[in-house]
């Protein structure tokens, strides 16, 4: 019988990469150890995902930058912050970076597909993903993905994302069009950094997450028809670092090298 194609996401392979005991406790462990309380940051980052997502369905006559204000506003999440101050200053900044973005797109451009679901298939895995906006600029598809950390990307990170590279790539699949072009728009500073892969880029993007996924595929057999912890802890090793402190399983793990960073702590960082 052949072997079924193991699903995953490019966060799953992403969590993987960089700890296989992170992605045990995230997709595996069951009862699933507890998580931590929730991040302030990811509250920001999905709220002006949202507010932009949620921009395109309106008319196009009201698709205006203080219409992106607004419903930046409505969708506000709250989750994580320290207190009512930071939550609000959080909020104008993100109000104001939306409001901005928003500002110097074309409204009558439509999307081929926002918050778009797109997938493709490997010989060992059925990689699937959202997108957050794919354009039509004449003979290709163009991958966008909105980034709302601190850092602006760069050139590489664009050309290394396996996020990106499964996007297009599943962005050709399901849609029946060519996507090379990869684009990482980073809305608090307005740069966009792009990179135009090659169907070979793609394809030995592809090669690697196959034999990751494949990796992964194994070591998931091997644990569900049941091994010790002892085993287990083997076969998905932690990779103990300071990122340990951004961790949801830190309080669980006590491999965990650091304590866990408060949950509002990236709100300052980017403040």
């Amino acid at each position: 019988m052949p072997r079924r194609l193991l699903p995953v996401s490019p966060a799953g392979l992403s969590t993987y990469l960089d700890c296989p005991r992170r992605y045990r406790m995230a997709y595996l462990d069951r009862p699933q150890p507890p998580k931590g309380p929730p991040w302030a940051h990811n509250s920001f980052g999905a709220s002006a995902h949202q507010a932009l997502a949620s921009w395109w369905k309106e008319p196009a006559d009201r698709r205006t930058a203080a219409r992106a204000a607004e419903l930046l506003d409505a969708g506000w999440l709250v989750d994580g912050y320290r207190d009512d101050a930071q939550r609000e200053g959080a909020r104008h900044r993100a109000r104001e970076m939306v409001a901005r973005y928003a500002g110097g797109l074309d409204p009558l451009r439509e999307p081929v597909g926002v918050e778009r679901t797109v997938a493709v298939k490997t010989a060992n895995a059925a990689l699937y993903g959202r997108v957050d906006r794919i354009d039509d600029r004449g003979d290709d598809l163009v991958v966008v993905d909105y980034k709302t950390g601190r850092r602006p990307p760069t050139a590489d990170d664009a050309r290394s994302s396996v996020a990106l590279a499964v996007y297009a790539a599943g962005a050709a699949r399901t849609l029946h069009r060519q996507c090379h072009r990869v684009e990482l728009h980073h809305l608090p500073s307005g740069a966009v950094v792009a990179w135009e892969h090659s169907d070979d880029g793609l394809a030995r993007h592809l090669r690697r997450i196959d034999s990751l996924a494949a990796e992964i595929a194994s070591l998931n057999d091997r644990f569900k028809a049941g091994v010790g912890s002892a085993e287990a802890d083997l076969m998905y090793p932690p990779s103990p670092g300071p990122m340990c402190a951004w961790c949801d399983f830190n309080r669980s793990c006590p491999a965990a090298a650091v304590p866990p960073a408060q949950p509002w702590a990236g709100i300052d960082a980017d403040s």
